[in-house]
C-alpha cells in the first residue's frame, strides 16, 4: 500500500511518501511544496493545489495521511494553513484518494511511544524504522522537519493499519 504523508503549511508543506507491504516500510518520495512568501495567497493555494495533484497523479498513492491542524497561538497563521489543508483535502478529494487525518499528538504517540515527543526524537525513530536514506537530501533544518514530519504522519497510518490487523486476526477489541 502506498501512503502518502503530508505535513501542511502555506510557505512549506513536506510530503513523505512510502510503501508499506507485509508489515515492512520501504521510502519512495520525500519533500517539500513550496510557495513565496510574497505571492498572493490565492496563487499561493493555487500552487498548492497543483504540486499537490502532480504528486498525487506520478506516485498513484493508494491513501494520503494528513496531520490534522491543531490550534497555534497565531489566529492568522492557523486560518492560513488551515486554508492549505482544505485544498489539500478538495486535491485529494478530486483525485478519487481517501484521506485520514491524524492530531499531532497521536503521530507522536503511535511513533515513539510519547504524545509530547519532540522533532528529534521523531526523526530518530523514523531512521531506525525507515534506514538512513531519511535525512539523504539537502535540506535547510526546518525544512527536513516538514519532509520528516510527513513521512511520520505515513508511518502513523501503517502503524494503524498494523495494529488493526492484530485486532482482525485475534478476532475482536484489543484490550490491552
Amino acid at each position: 500500500m502506498k501512503i502518502l504523508g503530508i505535513d501542511p503549511g502555506t510557505a512549506t508543506t513536506g510530503y513523505g511518501l512510502i510503501n508499506f507491504i507485509n508489515n515492512t516500510f520501504e521510502v519512495l518520495d520525500f519533500g517539500l511544496i513550496e510557495t513565496e512568501k510574497e505571492t498572493l495567497p490565492s496563487i499561493r493555494l493555487l500552487s498548492i493545489f497543483n504540486q499537490m495533484k502532480s504528486l498525487i497523479k506520478k506516485n498513484k498513492p493508494d491513501i494520503i495521511s494528513i496531520e490534522r491542524l491543531f490550534f497555534a497561538s497565531n489566529a492568522k497563521t492557523a486560518m492560513r494553513v488551515g486554508q492549505a489543508q482544505g485544498v489539500m483535502l478538495l486535491c485529494a478529494a478530486s483525485n478519487k484518494v481517501n484521506i485520514i487525518e491524524y492530531a499531532p499528538a497521536s503521530i507522536k504517540k503511535i511513533i515513539t511511544g510519547d504524545g509530547r515527543a519532540d522533532k528529534k526524537v521523531i526523526q530518530q525513530k523514523l531512521r531506525k524504522l525507515l534506514g538512513a536514506k531519511v535525512r539523504s537530501r539537502p535540506f535547510k533544518k526546518t525544512h527536513f522537519d516538514n519532509a520528516a514530519d510527513a513521512l511520520a504522519v505515513a508511518v502513523c497510518h501503517a502503524f494503524n493499519i498494523m495494529k488493526t490487523e492484530d485486532i482482525d486476526k485475534k478476532g475482536g477489541e484489543n484490550n490491552d
